[in-house]
C-alpha cells in the first residue's frame, strides 16, 4: 500500500512539469470552473499572506507574492490536467449532464413550498418555545 502510494505522488509530482493536456475535449466546464476556484483561492491566500507577512518589506515582498501567485496558478492548471483528478471532473460532468434540470415555474413553485414551511415551522417552534417559557416562569425554574 505505501509503494502505491509513493508512485502515485511521483506521478503528481512527474505531472506538475508536464507541458501536456490530459483528454483536452473532454470534461471542459467543469475543469475550467475548478482551475478558476483554484486560481480563486491561491489568489486571495496570496493577497491575504502577503498582508500579514510581507506588508512591510518593499519590492521584497511584492516579488515573493508573485511568484506564490505564479507557482500556484501553474499547480491550478497542471492539476486539473493530472489524469487522476482529471478523469474524476470528467465524470462529474457526465453525471451533471444527466440531471433533469426543473424547468421555472417548477423551481419557482418547489422555492414558495419551502419558503411557506420554513415560515410555518418557524410559527410553530416560536409557540413552542412560548408555551415552554411561560411553564418555567410559572413553575419558578427560571
Amino acid at each position: 500500500m505505501s509503494s502505491d502510494a509513493g508512485i502515485s505522488s511521483r506521478k503528481l509530482i512527474t505531472e506538475m512539469f508536464s507541458g501536456e493536456l490530459y483528454k483536452r475535449n473532454q470534461g471542459r466546464m467543469v475543469r475550467q470552473l475548478t482551475c478558476l476556484a483554484i486560481w480563486v483561492a491561491v489568489g486571495v491566500g496570496v493577497w491575504r499572506f502577503h498582508q500579514l507577512y510581507l506588508g512591510g518589506t518593499g519590492y521584497v515582498g511584492y516579488i515573493v507574492a508573485s511568484l506564490l501567485l505564479a507557482a500556484g496558478g501553474w499547480f491550478g492548471y497542471r492539476l486539473v490536467n493530472w489524469p487522476r483528478f482529471a478523469d474524476f471532473l470528467i465524470s462529474v460532468e457526465q453525471e451533471v449532464n444527466k440531471v433533469s434540470w426543473p424547468t421555472r415555474t417548477e423551481l419557482v413553485r418547489a422555492s414558495i413550498v419551502v419558503i411557506f414551511c420554513i415560515f410555518f415551522l418557524t410559527i410553530i417552534l416560536f409557540t413552542f418555545d412560548a408555551i415552554w417559557q411561560g411553564l418555567f416562569s410559572w413553575l419558578g425554574i427560571s
